[in-house]
């Protein structure tokens, strides 16, 4: 999730330390950092994480080395924001795009499409262009590594660059990085065949996808099928199933576990391992997706970010006791296993 927490040149703060560190300590199997930019042009907002440096690299190792030493798994999500980059931060005034002189940039898109009025016009990458962002993921999945973070997840959703590459919506090229679907994820496929080739085997590459687009004529869940499958052939190990953002006009049906059938149907029809998201917030109903075979791991965002420590509730809540309450807390768990001093 977003911090919108650094400085205005993409390196970790105090809050990234904070904010990361304390999912760890609550009993988060794995803790992914937010999308951090693999170009400083690559960011949603002036004050998103990024990692196209070795300064990147400096700040990030202490956090992921933190949460490695609170017994869970340090991930990283890279991305690049696409035609939705250069944009204000939330909370800070009217939503709208940022000018070359306030803070902007030229932001980049497979066609000269906005999103939306409150968003600038992307210049059409050319082709060049389009390798350049690919050696860009490459690059950054090694700082990655080379930070400490164990698992690397690719930002191919929510209407960002690779995302929008992939829906007839936004992409109306004519070359072989437009009409046909194969075409249309062309950019996607060979990014992460770079980064796939560039990585050790032993390190797992997730890919987060958007995959349904909530609106007629655009991506859909047999196109996400497709691509699963492609990307099981191209050595990615889970897709992170979540939905929406390449459409200001998708209408989406809020309920709990809304996205679950998509991570269900690439998982059945595609035969890789899948992870569900989407107004997921008690641990009965995460359980009974896992033992539904419905997808292989759970990604809280807000939950985990309204508590912390939702996993060692949860385990209390599913086992009667959690025995992973961190010993600074032990007196704070409810399930009278605390044989320390009261006071």
């Amino acid at each position: 999730m977003c911090e919108y927490s650094c400085n205005g040149d993409g390196i970790a703060t105090d809050w990234h330390m904070i904010h990361l560190g304390s999912k760890a300590v609550g009993g988060s199997g794995l803790v992914m950092a937010e999308a951090t930019g693999v170009v400083p042009e690559g960011r949603i907002t002036p004050s998103c994480l990024g990692i196209w440096s070795d300064a990147h690299v400096d700040a990030l190792r202490p956090v992921a080395a933190f949460i490695s030493s609170q017994g869970s798994v340090p991930a990283i999500q890279i991305a690049h924001a696409g035609r939705k980059a250069s944009h204000s931060e939330p909370g800070k005034g009217v939503s709208r795009h940022l000018e070359l002189n306030d803070r902007g940039w030229q932001i980049v898109g497979p066609s000269t499409i906005p999103f939306d009025e409150t968003y600038g016009i992307p210049k059409e990458m050319t082709k060049q262009e389009i390798a350049e962002i690919t050696q860009a993921f490459v690059d950054a999945s090694l700082r990655s590594l080379d930070a400490g973070f164990k698992v690397i997840e690719l930002h191919f959703a929510h209407g960002y660059l690779a995302s929008s590459f992939m829906s007839p919506l936004s992409n109306h090229r004519e070359d072989e990085y437009g009409c046909s679907l194969e075409n249309r994820c062309r950019f996607a496929l060979e990014t992460i065949a770079a980064v796939r080739k560039a990585i050790p085997d032993s390190a797992p590459l997730f890919v987060r996808i958007s995959a349904s687009e909530f609106i007629e004529g655009g991506w859909d869940i047999d196109d996400s099928i497709q691509l699963a499958r492609w990307m099981k052939d191209a050595g990615v190990d889970l897709i992170d199933v979540s939905g929406g953002g390449n459409s200001a006009n998708q209408v989406v049906e809020l309920k709990p576990g809304y996205q679950v059938p998509l991570s269900d149907a690439i998982r059945e029809q595609a035969g890789i391992l899948t992870g569900a998201v989407g107004l997921i917030t008690e641990a009965h109903q995460a359980e009974a997706i896992l033992e539904a075979g419905e997808a292989d791991a759970i990604f809280l965002g807000r939950e985990i970010m309204r508590n912390p420590y939702w996993p060692l509730y949860a385990q209390t809540q599913l086992d009667g006791e959690s025995d992973s309450w961190p010993l600074q807390y032990a007196r704070s768990a409810f399930d009278g296993t605390y044989a320390g001093p009261v006071a």
